[in-house]
Protein backbone atom coordinates (compact mmCIF):
# COMPACT_ATOMS: atom_id res chain seq x y z
CA UNK A 1 0.00 0.00 0.00
CA UNK A 2 1.45 3.39 -0.94
CA UNK A 3 2.72 5.52 1.94
CA UNK A 4 0.34 8.43 1.14
CA UNK A 5 -2.72 6.14 1.49
CA UNK A 6 -1.51 4.94 4.89
CA UNK A 7 -1.07 8.56 6.04
CA UNK A 8 -4.52 9.49 4.76
CA UNK A 9 -6.09 6.53 6.59
CA UNK A 10 -4.29 7.55 9.79
CA UNK A 11 -5.66 11.13 9.54
CA UNK A 12 -9.26 10.15 8.68
CA UNK A 13 -10.42 9.60 12.31
CA UNK A 14 -8.95 12.99 13.32
CA UNK A 15 -10.76 14.76 10.47
CA UNK A 16 -14.01 13.00 11.35
CA UNK A 17 -13.82 14.04 15.02
CA UNK A 18 -13.12 17.68 14.05
CA UNK A 19 -16.13 17.66 11.72
CA UNK A 20 -18.29 16.25 14.51
CA UNK A 21 -17.12 18.94 16.96
CA UNK A 22 -17.81 21.69 14.41
CA UNK A 23 -21.42 20.55 14.01
CA UNK A 24 -23.75 23.27 15.28
CA UNK A 25 -26.73 22.66 17.51
CA UNK A 26 -30.16 23.57 16.19
CA UNK A 27 -31.51 27.01 17.04
CA UNK A 28 -33.02 26.84 20.57
CA UNK A 29 -36.01 28.90 19.44
CA UNK A 30 -39.28 27.03 19.81
CA UNK A 31 -41.66 25.39 22.23
CA UNK A 32 -40.17 23.24 25.00
CA UNK A 33 -41.78 21.00 27.60
CA UNK A 34 -40.47 20.04 31.01
CA UNK A 35 -39.74 16.32 31.52
CA UNK A 36 -42.82 15.86 33.74
CA UNK A 37 -44.95 17.23 30.85
CA UNK A 38 -46.89 19.61 33.08
CA UNK A 39 -45.52 22.92 31.77
CA UNK A 40 -44.45 24.34 28.40
CA UNK A 41 -42.20 27.24 27.53
CA UNK A 42 -41.63 29.46 24.49
CA UNK A 43 -37.89 29.98 24.06
CA UNK A 44 -36.34 32.57 21.77
CA UNK A 45 -33.10 34.39 21.15
CA UNK A 46 -33.37 37.98 22.35
CA UNK A 47 -31.37 41.05 23.27
CA UNK A 48 -29.67 43.68 21.12
CA UNK A 49 -27.57 41.23 19.16
CA UNK A 50 -30.02 38.33 19.29
CA UNK A 51 -27.62 36.10 21.21
CA UNK A 52 -29.24 36.19 24.66
CA UNK A 53 -31.86 33.63 25.63
CA UNK A 54 -35.39 34.37 26.83
CA UNK A 55 -38.11 31.95 27.82
CA UNK A 56 -41.75 32.37 28.81
CA UNK A 57 -44.12 29.97 30.60
CA UNK A 58 -46.98 29.44 28.12
CA UNK A 59 -48.94 26.40 29.36
CA UNK A 60 -49.67 24.45 32.52
CA UNK A 61 -51.19 20.99 32.70
CA UNK A 62 -51.58 18.05 35.04
CA UNK A 63 -50.67 18.81 38.65
CA UNK A 64 -49.01 22.13 37.75
CA UNK A 65 -52.28 23.68 36.56
CA UNK A 66 -53.38 25.03 39.93
CA UNK A 67 -54.13 28.32 41.68
CA UNK A 68 -50.55 28.60 42.97
CA UNK A 69 -48.95 28.35 39.51
CA UNK A 70 -51.48 30.10 37.23
CA UNK A 71 -50.25 33.61 38.15
CA UNK A 72 -46.91 32.72 36.47
CA UNK A 73 -48.46 31.95 33.06
CA UNK A 74 -47.05 34.25 30.37
CA UNK A 75 -44.22 35.33 32.65
CA UNK A 76 -40.56 35.27 31.70
CA UNK A 77 -38.61 32.42 33.28
CA UNK A 78 -35.33 32.94 31.40
CA UNK A 79 -34.58 36.66 31.53
CA UNK A 80 -32.22 37.79 28.76
CA UNK A 81 -29.48 35.31 29.67
CA UNK A 82 -26.31 36.21 27.74
CA UNK A 83 -24.46 33.53 25.80
CA UNK A 84 -21.36 32.14 27.50
CA UNK A 85 -20.42 29.69 24.75
CA UNK A 86 -21.94 27.59 21.99
CA UNK A 87 -25.25 26.28 23.26
CA UNK A 88 -24.81 27.79 26.71
CA UNK A 89 -26.23 30.85 28.48
CA UNK A 90 -26.00 32.18 32.05
CA UNK A 91 -28.41 34.54 33.72
CA UNK A 92 -31.44 35.04 35.90
CA UNK A 93 -34.16 32.39 36.13
CA UNK A 94 -37.62 33.07 37.57
CA UNK A 95 -39.24 29.78 38.53
CA UNK A 96 -42.68 29.89 40.12
CA UNK A 97 -41.99 32.82 42.42
CA UNK A 98 -38.32 32.02 43.04
CA UNK A 99 -35.42 33.85 41.43
CA UNK A 100 -32.04 32.21 40.97
CA UNK A 101 -28.84 32.57 38.98
CA UNK A 102 -28.63 29.79 36.49
CA UNK A 103 -27.03 28.11 33.54
CA UNK A 104 -28.96 27.05 30.48
CA UNK A 105 -27.25 24.40 28.37
CA UNK A 106 -28.53 23.06 25.08
CA UNK A 107 -27.26 19.49 25.34
CA UNK A 108 -28.72 18.34 22.00
CA UNK A 109 -31.00 19.75 19.33
CA UNK A 110 -34.00 18.60 21.38
CA UNK A 111 -32.80 18.83 25.01
CA UNK A 112 -32.12 21.90 27.16
CA UNK A 113 -30.97 21.70 30.77
CA UNK A 114 -31.74 24.53 33.21
CA UNK A 115 -29.74 24.58 36.42
CA UNK A 116 -30.58 27.26 38.94
CA UNK A 117 -29.06 27.97 42.34
CA UNK A 118 -30.36 30.27 45.06
CA UNK A 119 -27.99 31.34 47.83
CA UNK A 120 -25.30 29.20 46.10
CA UNK A 121 -26.44 26.12 48.01
CA UNK A 122 -30.00 25.37 46.95
CA UNK A 123 -29.76 24.08 43.39
CA UNK A 124 -32.23 22.40 41.07
CA UNK A 125 -32.01 21.09 37.53
CA UNK A 126 -34.86 20.99 35.00
CA UNK A 127 -34.77 19.11 31.71
CA UNK A 128 -36.73 20.60 28.81
CA UNK A 129 -37.50 18.75 25.60
CA UNK A 130 -38.50 20.23 22.27
CA UNK A 131 -42.16 19.74 21.36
Amino acid sequence: MPNWIMKLCALAPLALSEATMAQELADPTGEWEIASRDSRYAVQLCGKEGTSLCGTLIWLGGGANNDDNRPYLDSMIIDHAPATGKGQWRGTLHLFGHTARGTITQATDDHIELEGCAFLVICRTYDLYRR
